[in-house]
């Protein structure tokens, strides 16, 4: 497998920034996930990658090799796109060797690396099928079988899995996982869903308007996320962002609400500084002597738990995780505890995480 290297690689169409300059470095054998919304240019990266977008400015390396300016088919690289792109014409055998056939490779070592491929997906009962006469999930596995059956120094697959249903979607992402760790296969995965990129990722590249915001493990992101962008789009729901004013060692929040500021994070403040405090559902505890207080706003049942929307104060909603044993009443005020450790706190003004000192 390989080490993919991106050095201020950008693309712009006109003046419009695609992908702002970026820098990237994708270890061999590593699964890397590019997540964000719709427009944020992960895709465009990835395509650059492949060779199938030139960039505007910037290297790629491949192994130390430069391979900027190289057409795709001289990359080594096998692509697996959102929607197959299987042929209808031909068997499900012709499709998966159809790659070494263009290639002119002999009769024999086809056969033995279609048989090899269709072994390890499990497929080889679709062999003399056509693609019009399969499952969602079994076209899938075939794109994967044609990409896998040139031995490619890399896979980029762009979100191979978004034409599935929910439960479909599930069960592909661990078959791609085992296979990606089986194989420990260089593999840049394209995402707009983040429970996808946190189960798969070995890192996640998190990106909006044509930026990376951040580049770390799925743990990383979630728990320390570098700013306000990667605190609310990470997490179902995103993190509970409160905007309060620290002095004394207390952060003031809406509602006559006092959080004490946590060990380690007074001297990130100036006195009388404004700060968003962030912490994520489980963070919180329903406790009747807890510092923190507000009204239930809705409570959702989540099977092992229930989900809290409660109201601090105007339009200040924060969600908490709670006993689904417990009947939390629409109205009913109640308090609840933040776990030191996992509060974190924003600058207002540039939206960038505080750290502490």
């Amino acid at each position: 497998m390989a080490t993919i290297q991106l050095k201020q690689v950008e693309k712009k169409f006109g003046e419009q920034y695609a992908v702002k300059p970026l820098d990237l470095t994708i270890a061999d054998g590593e699964f890397i996930v590019l997540l964000g919304p719709s427009g944020c240019g992960k895709t465009t990266t990835l395509r650059m990658i492949s060779g199938l977008e030139t960039v505007t400015a910037g290297h790629i390396l491949l192994d130390d090799k430069n391979v900027t300016w190289l057409h795709p088919s001289d990359r080594d690289i096998a692509f697996v796109f959102q929607f197959y792109a299987l042929y209808p014409h031909i068997n499900v055998r012709d499709n998966i060797s159809f790659p070494l056939r263009a290639q002119g490779e002999k009769k024999e070592l086809i056969d033995e690396r279609v048989k090899q491929v269709v072994q390890l997906l499990r497929i080889e009962h679709l062999l003399n099928k056509r693609p019009g006469g399969l499952s969602g999930g079994d076209k899938q596995r075939v794109a994967l079988a044609r990409a896998l059956v040139r031995r490619p120094a890399a896979f980029l697959m762009d979100e191979p899995l978004g034409a599935l249903d929910a439960d479909l979607r599930e069960t592909m992402r661990a078959e791609i996982r085992q296979l990606q760790l089986r194989l420990k296969a260089t593999t840049v995965y394209v995402t707009h869903d983040q429970i996808e990129a946190m189960a798969m990722g070995d890192r996640i590249v998190v990106m909006s308007a044509a930026v990376v915001q951040q580049v770390g493990t799925p743990t990383d992101v979630y728990y320390n996320p570098a700013n306000l962008f990667v605190a609310k789009f990470i997490g179902s729901p995103g993190m509970n962002l409160v905007q309060g004013n620290f002095s004394d060692g207390v952060v003031r929040l809406p509602g006559a609400n006092q959080y004490p500021m946590p060990d380690g994070w007074k001297n990130s403040l100036a006195r009388n500084e404004n700060v968003i405090i962030g912490f994520r559902p489980e963070s919180a505890q329903v406790n009747p002597d807890g510092a923190l207080h507000g009204e239930v706003y809705a409570a959702d049942m989540h099977g092992s738990y229930t989900m809290l929307h409660v109201n601090m104060e105007g339009d200040n909603v924060v969600h908490l995780r709670a006993d689904r044993a417990v009947r939390y009443p629409i109205g009913a005020n109640i308090r609840f505890d933040l776990d030191p450790n996992m509060a974190r706190f924003f600058n207002p003004q540039n939206e960038m995480a505080l750290r502490k000192n």
